[in-house]
């Protein structure tokens, strides 16, 4: 989804803009995942039959063999790029299309109406919303159309201004999210917020506050949310010296059965329509390491940054890139192969473009080091996710991914090729070369 800069020089020449609007920086965190669950539930909850006379006609399967979507090609088209249009009857209303179509023995005197379900009347406002963002993603202007006092996306950044625009909109309408009660903290309703796996915690408080999105009556949600942090089951379950995950396992199978059991929603949906948040690689749904090579499925899952707010709080900003001296900075330990491969060609040369710690000397600020670079190198350790790749946004650093199948966060509606860099494991040695090719512009 991203190309090296030495074959496409264009995607450089809009980075600086992507630095001056600081409220983005909040957006990608706390907006944009339920804009991409939106989309998600919209196309990927299946439609059996007997749901509604509104099922659609799609196939879903899980498995990995195929999510056919409603959108034209691929299995991994996104809804802002290309979209075909399933529209109810021309002229017909959503409630007229809950009426009742055996009516054979009526007469035409009578009106018979089918009283619609919740589930029905979810199912028409979903494909309302559906028709709505289809017909959005045909206009290609990099500033959307729709009115919006609040906020108006445009730029190269989305790969679809109009219709990421009115996806917001229509969720800001309709999307609700129920939070399963059950459980009990630390492992339920809790999580970190002062760690590398803040993402975690920081979205289930942010959720359980109740402020925006979510409801009380599981019948008027579109998603059902599974509220255990991984990192908590990790902490209080994980065995350190045997390395195994049984426990883990066994709670969440657990949770499945009081939730399946007690509520209809699970069974209805086999689970399509239920997600969980996992900054760790044992999960799926919405995780920060979203590495297609140890099944993650784009159409089907939302990749989410990860974060590391060991303060809790975030510093924004940093010098024009004019005045930044470094070219390229990274410090961390030796975690995987990528950064043994990164240390091993860069960490000697004492070259004051290219600086590349496993530790950082006495005295030095990491977040200096940052706000002084102009590029900032995003390698993978032991997972193909890293929070360097938020603080770079931070720093207002260009971030620079160096990985091995890596979706990056919200993929589906940034551009990341227009404000980041993508370099092959293969290129580590020209990351010099590469960067120095990118103008100033």
């Amino acid at each position: 989804m991203m190309i090296s800069p030495h074959n496409d020089k264009a995607q450089h020449t809009h980075i600086s803009s992507f630095w001056s609007s600081p409220s983005l920086n909040l957006g990608l965190i706390l907006v944009i995942p339920s804009v991409v669950l939106l989309v998600l539930v919209s196309t990927l909850v299946p439609h059996p039959s007997t749901f509604s006379p509104l099922s659609s006609p799609w196939k879903w399967r899980y498995g990995g063999h195929r999510y056919s979507s409603i959108f034209n090609g691929s299995s991994t088209d996104s809804p802002f790029m290309e979209a075909e249009t399933d529209k109810l009857a021309p002229n017909m209303s959503f409630s007229d299309a809950l009426i009742d179509k055996d009516v054979d023995n009526v007469t035409s005197t009578t009106r018979v109406v089918k009283r619609s379900s919740k589930l029905e009347m979810v199912e028409a406002y979903m494909a309302r919303a559906r028709s709505s963002i289809k017909e959005a993603a045909r206009v290609r202007n990099l500033t959307s159309i729709h009115q919006d006092p609040d906020y108006v996306p445009h730029g190269p950044i989305y790969r679809n201004a109009n219709a990421f625009h009115r996806s917001y909109l229509e969720m800001e309408k309709l999307f609700k999210i129920y939070v399963y009660q059950e459980g009990e903290p630390p492992m339920f309703h809790n999580g970190p917020c002062k760690s590398i796996y803040s993402s975690e915690g920081r979205f289930i408080h942010e959720v359980e506050k109740g402020k925006f999105y979510t409801t009380q009556d599981p019948d008027e949600a579109l998603v059902y949310f599974l509220p255990f942090s991984v990192a908590m089951l990790v902490r209080y379950l994980y065995k350190s010296e045997s390395l195994k995950t049984d426990a883990i396992g066994r709670i969440v199978i657990d949770y499945i059965h009081v939730i399946s059991g007690k509520y209809p929603y699970w069974n209805r949906s086999l689970g399509a329509d239920h997600f969980m948040l996992s900054c760790h690689d044992w999960s799926i749904r919405v995780l920060c390491n979203a590495n297609t090579s140890e099944g993650f499925i784009p159409a089907k899952d939302a990749s989410f940054p990860e974060i590391n707010l060991l303060k809790g709080e975030a510093d924004i900003g940093g010098l024009p890139p004019s005045r930044r001296s470094i070219l390229a900075f990274f410090a961390g330990h030796l975690h995987g192969y990528i950064r043994y491969l990164l240390l091993n060609e860069w960490k000697d040369k004492n070259d004051p473009d290219v600086q590349v710690y496993d530790q950082l000397p006495k005295g030095v600020s990491y977040m200096s080091k940052l706000k002084n670079s102009r590029f900032c190198l995003c390698p993978s350790g032991y997972e193909v996710a890293s929070p360097r790749i938020v603080e770079a946004i931070y720093a207002e650093c260009a971030p620079v991914l160096i990985s091995d199948g890596y979706v990056a966060p919200f993929s589906d509606v940034l551009n990341w090729k227009s404000f980041s860099v993508q370099i092959t494991v293969k290129d580590i040695p020209n990351i010099k070369r590469i960067l120095m090719g990118i103008s100033q512009r």
